[in-house]
């Protein structure tokens, strides 16, 4: 059995303009399932909808309900045994309807650190989109909507999104206060 590794990972939004990104830390030991978790809280989505990692010719997602056809269990598998070095690259794709798909990059493989806060958000940029928006491009158009307060359906989508909804902020500090609550030292 090889050593447990950290591997520092930027997590891209794909097609979204101006990009929405992160940038993390993470165990190697963790499953694809876990990390599944990660990214939901570190991207912002709710774990309302099914997922699943293409790695390679491999696609891997929950069994649970029921296994999507032509998928591996992401549960039984750790990121350990993919043997990732430095830019390597996979897609998670989150809301098959909406089609949120993540490019994940391997920035670098780092040695284990008992002393390591993991997972953990080291930085990111812009907030993630609504559930349930229509993708980038629906996102990218309720954004112009949002922008025009003579919308006949602008304070119905204010209500939607909220008041304090700001498509520019993100906020490391909450996202790690999250993360340290699901993943305890």
């Amino acid at each position: 059995m090889t050593k447990p590794q950290i591997l520092q990972c930027h997590v891209l939004l794909l097609d979204s303009e101006p990009p929405i990104w992160r940038r993390i830390v993470i165990s190697d030991q963790i499953t694809l399932d876990e990390l599944h978790g990660v990214l939901q809280i570190v991207m912002g989505w709710e774990f309302s909808h099914l997922y699943d990692f293409k790695l390679g010719r491999d696609c891997y997602a929950s069994q649970f309900p029921l296994p999507l056809e032509g998928t591996l269990d992401a549960a039984t598998v750790s990121l350990a045994s993919f043997q990732l070095t430095p830019g390597d690259k996979f897609t998670y794709t989150y809301d098959f309807g909406d089609g949120w798909r993540h490019q994940v990059t391997v920035a670098d493989v780092l040695p284990w650190s008992e002393a390591a806060e993991l997972p953990h958000c080291l930085e990111g940029d812009r907030a993630c989109p609504p559930e349930d928006s229509g993708g980038v491009w629906g996102y990218e158009g309720l954004l112009e909507r949002l922008a025009d307060p003579e919308d006949p359906e602008y304070e119905e989508l204010l209500d939607w999104i909220g008041v304090d909804f700001d498509p520019e902020r993100f906020e490391v500090a909450a996202v790690n206060t999250q993360l340290r609550q699901h993943w305890p030292a």
